[in-house]
């Protein structure tokens, strides 16, 4: 009885969940399985692993962040739902408390690390033909106005016809 009792603790202990595990300062990472098969509940699965995360923050005076979450559905053959749940702890009066949003992560993340210079103009700087006729009517006006002598005006006008 007592070797049949001690291979069943030990088949349930290979079958115990880990705890939560530190993975990067301040980010954690709660996975749980549910083994209960086709009658075990998906929801309360999730639901237990946030709260023991928000309860893990709330032990050390902070607040669990998600940053990730993956669910594995129940499967045939012995594959048991899981739920996988990363998550950062972070000061009660840190900004990102404020906007979180679990936003799904893409199955590949391709980064490309190379430095690259780049010319940004918000403004189209290219030299713009200039429109004669109307620097030919702004320059009349400003001799009608008596901003411009007959000589200035006569003097700029040639410099414009002749594409200076």
């Amino acid at each position: 009885m007592k070797r049949a009792l001690a291979a069943l603790s030990i088949v349930l202990a290979g079958c115990a969940n880990p705890g939560i595990v530190q993975i990067s300062p301040e980010t954690y990472l709660l996975s749980r399985e549910d083994h209960g098969g086709i009658f075990g509940s998906a929801s309360s699965l999730k639901a237990g692993v946030i709260a023991d995360a928000n309860a893990f923050a709330a032990d050390q005076g902070k607040v669990a962040i998600p940053i990730s979450a993956h669910e594995t559905p129940v499967g045939v053959m012995g594959k048991w739902a899981k739920f996988e749940y990363q998550f950062r702890v972070v000061d009660k009066n840190d900004p990102e408390v404020r906007r979180t949003a679990l936003v799904p992560r893409a199955d590949i993340v391709i980064e490309k690390t190379e430095n690259i210079s780049a010319d940004v103009r918000t403004k189209d700087e290219s030299a713009k033909p200039k429109d004669v006729y109307t620097e030919l009517i702004k320059l009349d006006y400003l001799r009608k106005k008596g901003i411009l002598t007959d000589a200035e005006f006569e003097t700029q006008k040639k410099k414009l016809l002749s594409g200076n």
